[in-house]
């Protein structure tokens, strides 16, 4: 069912307003009073990436007054594939000034708010309450379950967008009007349980696809229009081009919105979330391991490896396609925690482990040790050894 519009109009529009947006002007159900509602929002984007680019750029499109950006990354070549915000000239920039440049380029007039930092328990309830609604495009879960708290909390409506090589989900949560993120995704999965999409990769046109959903549903609940996805899931299928409707309930039970929450309580305690998450975007919280884990520098690696020492690669196939060291032996992270051996690995032998940072290697690590293998984590995994050893590899 459609919704009060959320932002009250502002001042009349000027003459070139009226024809800058005369096509939204001309929609009956948006006309000159949803126009000035869409100028007088405030409307933050949690990450310039794949799902945040082609969401910024619509909003600026459509005339939104105020876009908060929160990114606290530099855009990377790898980068390009998907996130349209960016171009070549901004590698090694920050995201939130590339994306401020694109905002600006399509909408002078809308104000553009840089947020460098990663949110976190202490700050994310302060930004967010600055804002009209949130457009959450996360590539972690740790930042997704914080914004979906705050949010819920503060009784802000919270258009979330997820991606994954083909596939894409969209919703809109909203405590008191449906459900929220952790009624319908109550914990944070395990480290690796979810790969990411630096891992498992994702085909760009999907996030535009899914980014301009979200940027559809912002625009809706500005004004006021349509029916919001509030209590309903969309799945879309791009190999298969299909989108799927599924019905979505708030949990009376739900740590976060429900009966019994703790508003006082520390954002995230409910659901798991830890402050710190892993260079992958994982989640995961290695602090603990790494302190009894033995390790090794890829400079140090080098040395080994000039010794004949043996080296197990535990990252996905597609990731051994865009790069990998010479030699050694592959088994995925997933074969191992299922049991799987090491092929070639002697009795008392030396295993060195990496995978693209060192996150899911550690794990790696210590389960070849609880066998009795003597495995040793690299760390900084692969990327590090492109850094610091060989610049020239590609990264991904």
């Amino acid at each position: 069912m459609s919704r009060p519009p959320l932002v009250p109009p502002g001042p009349e529009l000027t003459a070139s307003e009226r024809t800058r947006y005369a096509r939204h002007l001309l929609l009956p159900d948006i006309g000159s009073d949803g126009q000035r509602r869409l100028r007088a929002a405030r409307v933050l984007v949690v990450g310039a990436g794949g799902l945040g680019s082609p969401a910024l750029l619509y909003l600026a499109a459509a005339g939104v007054g105020t876009i908060g950006v929160v990114d606290d990354d530099v855009v990377d070549l790898t980068n390009l594939q998907r996130q349209v915000v960016h171009g070549v000239a901004d590698v090694g920039r920050a995201k939130t000034a590339s994306a401020e440049e694109a905002v600006h380029a399509i909408s002078p007039t809308t104000q553009v708010v840089e947020h460098t930092a990663r949110l976190d328990e202490s700050t994310a309830l302060a930004v967010i309450a600055d804002y009209d609604l949130v457009l959450d495009g996360a590539d972690n879960f740790p930042t997704r379950y914080l914004v979906g708290d705050a949010c819920a909390r503060l009784g802000i409506p919270h258009v979330w967008g997820s991606v994954f090589r083909f596939d894409g989900q969209v919703s809109v949560w909203w405590a008191g009007e449906g459900p929220c993120y952790a009624c319908v995704f109550p914990q944070q999965p395990p480290p690796d349980a979810v790969p990411s999409c630096a891992i498992g990769g994702v085909l760009g046109a999907v996030c535009a696809s899914v980014g301009s959903v979200m940027a559809t549903e912002a625009v809706k609940l500005v004004t006021g229009i349509g029916e919001p996805l509030v209590g309903r899931l969309l799945v879309h299928d791009a190999l298969a081009q299909t989108w799927d409707s599924l019905p979505v309930t708030a949990d009376p039970g739900c740590r976060v919105c429900g009966s019994g929450a703790d508003l006082g309580a520390p954002l995230g305690w409910a659901t798991g979330v830890r402050a710190g998450s892993s260079p992958d975007g994982s989640g995961a919280d290695t602090v603990a391991a790494e302190e009894v884990r033995p390790t090794v520098s890829v400079t140090q690696l080098s040395a080994e490896l000039e010794g004949g020492a043996l080296l197990l690669d535990v990252r996905e196939a597609g990731e051994r396609a865009v790069v990998a060291l010479p030699g050694g032996e592959w088994v995925p992270v997933g074969d191992l925690r299922g049991g799987a051996d090491v092929p070639g690995v002697e009795p008392g032998a030396r295993v060195y482990v990496y995978c693209k940072t060192g996150v899911r290697s550690g794990e790696a690590v210590d389960l070849l040790r609880a066998r009795g293998v003597d495995a040793v984590n690299v760390e900084g995994g692969i990327l590090a050894w492109i850094e610091q050893i060989e610049p020239d590899l590609p990264k991904y």
